[in-house]
């Protein structure tokens, strides 16, 4: 190699690293979350606080308490229900950013049933029944993306986003319009009766059972049935799908309707066990964090659970040092997000590396 070729050489280059052993590529996401506490050490610092002070009162504000472990668990339940839903699209590469839309829907079909028909059923049909039409309406939802990406190719990030705003604009008709209190001043859907409550299971709603189920029912679909090969194969290669005979226009469409269905019934929990009403925030966000669980998880249902219980003790700790430290909302979600990207940097740093130019002196090498 020439001194020329050389000096046109970039300084740092970015190359994929071979394969980490498991121990080293969880020392590198251990090692993350590390900086992340740092980092949030120095930023606590600054604003006048004691971090360790501050990160003991996030464990004690989440985890310490029966009434803590309860609201810890109402965030995890629907975190870990959305990442479990949008992981067979993500295995199959289609990039479903829609869970939220899916979630409302299911909670909008949910909420008709709570409203107009809950003393028309015997409880246990009527839970039967809101659970069923809340996955079926959220799987349709998302199928509508699918059936555009199989018959024209569209794309599926912005189509499963631009419906997200569609569902929400259909709630604030329905809050304005047809569902509107008309007992209150301000715009709102009534809360449910009692009889439309999801019950309790150890004082969380019984939707954290479901999800427990789901989580198996996922990892068993994804890695033990012919439809989770199929995705997979999908997921690599759609040439190759083809060619082996498969048909990926009706695997698309199959997998989101599977998809917006779960996303459904996570809505399902959200108006019957949580809410008690359906409103505009009703997702939460859920469906955009779910992302961030199901991509550091690697779409590992197991592992969705474990990531999910850590962002929902984040979340209710920062609730909780907001009140007793009086930190602001803004640095406690900036908290957040510091570990949130540390987290995601890890995965960086687990698949590729940075190669420096090396130092030549004249001639050639």
């Amino acid at each position: 190699m020439t001194y020329e070729n050389v000096k046109k050489e970039p300084l740092i280059r970015v190359a994929k690293r071979p394969e980490l052993s498991s121990k080293k590529a969880m020392l590198i996401r251990f090692s993350s979350v590390l900086v992340a506490l740092m980092i949030g050490g120095i930023l606590i610092l600054a604003l006048g606080y004691n971090p360790v002070s501050v990160y003991a009162g996030i464990v004690e504000g989440s985890l310490m308490t029966p009434t803590a472990l309860k609201a810890t668990a109402k965030i995890a339940v629907p975190l870990l229900g959305a990442a479990l839903a949008i992981a067979p699209a993500f295995k199959m590469k289609f990039w479903n950013c829609g869970a939220e839309g899916q979630i409302t829907i299911g909670a909008i079909a949910s909420t008709y049933f709570a409203l107009y028909q809950v003393d028309n059923l015997p409880t246990p049909i009527f839970f039967a029944v809101t659970f069923v039409v809340s996955a079926i309406f959220g799987g349709l939802w998302g199928l509508i993306p699918a059936f555009f990406k199989a018959r024209w190719g569209t794309n599926e990030t912005l189509f499963t986003l631009m419906l997200n705003y569609i569902a929400i604009g259909f709630v604030k008709y329905l809050r304005i319009g047809p569902w509107m209190d008309k007992g209150q001043m301000f715009p709102k859907i009534p809360m449910f009766s009692k009889s439309a409550r999801l019950p309790d299971v150890l004082g969380v709603h019984i939707g954290w059972i479901i999800v427990l189920v789901l989580v198996i029912f996922i990892y068993v679909y994804m890695t033990r049935t012919k439809h989770g090969y199929e995705i997979a194969v999908v997921g690599e290669s759609i040439s190759t799908a083809r060619y082996s005979g498969m048909n990926v226009s009706k695997i698309i469409m199959r997998t989101m309707f599977l998809s917006g269905a779960i996303a459904g019934i996570v809505g399902w929990m959200l108006v019957l066990g949580t809410n008690y009403t359906l409103s505009d925030t009703t997702a939460n966000g859920y469906g955009f964090t779910a992302i961030v669980v199901a991509w550091l998880a690697k779409l590992n249902p197991f592992v969705m659970v474990l990531i999910s219980v850590f962002l929902a003790v984040l979340q209710k700790g920062s609730n909780t040092i907001q009140t007793n430290f009086g930190i602001p909302a803004s640095a406690s979600e900036v908290l957040t997000g510091l570990i949130l990207l540390c987290m995601l940097g890890s995965e960086f740093f687990i698949n590729y590396r940075f190669v420096f130019r090396k130092k030549t002196v004249g001639g050639d090498d």
